[in-house]
């Protein structure tokens, strides 16, 4: 996703899980407040609203999310009340903070496919979200792109730093080499 979209206190774990997707209408919170109720435990609810004038959600709405077994908010839009939501430990990634809270009169979609921080997300995607940034991994490729991340990760772990130093000082100079590049 967008950099726009971030963890919105320090110190916020790394989580995963399956996306639970939620549209919101303008200045309109109401389908993320059934959400909560509505999404399994270990969800990550996943945002698109409609603007960034109004939260969508608040410190209550992140308790009960958090009460109800919800692993975090992924939030292409704004919430209020952070500092509950810090002192709870609930993750939150989205744009910012404002205190104006959202309506609760626009019927919107409620777990079916979305755009959030210009990516699609279909419903049980599995998002992984941490300080770097927010990555979906469509459901139908979830087997196959963890296998290569676990590969990558044993053979990064596997590399002592002077190993990797030289090769990619290996690297870097070849690059250089073929571009015609000379000292």
């Amino acid at each position: 996703m967008d950099i726009g979209i971030r963890p919105l206190w320090d110190g916020m774990p790394r989580v995963a899980g399956p996306a639970y997707t939620v549209r919101c209408g303008p200045g309109d919170n109401l389908m993320l407040h059934a959400a909560i109720y509505r999404a399994p435990a270990g969800s990550i609810i996943v945002v698109e609203s409609a603007d960034v004038d109004y939260a969508v959600a608040g410190g209550n709405v992140c308790a009960v999310a958090q009460r109800h077994g919800i692993a975090a908010f992924v939030i292409d839009g704004v919430i209020r009340d952070l500092a509950e939501a810090r002192d709870n430990r609930f993750p939150v990634f989205a744009r910012g903070v404002i205190p104006i809270p959202g309506g609760k009169d626009v019927l919107e979609t409620l777990n079916g496919p979305l755009r959030c921080g210009g990516v699609e997300v279909a419903p049980g995607d599995v998002v992984v979200a941490d300080e770097e940034g927010i990555v979906v991994v469509p459901l139908s490729r979830a087997e196959s792109i963890l296998k290569d991340a676990q590969a990558r990760a044993a053979k990064d772990a596997a590399t002592t730093l002077d190993e990797w130093e030289a090769a990619h000082r290996a690297r870097i100079e070849e690059i250089l080499r073929k571009k015609g590049f000379t000292d």
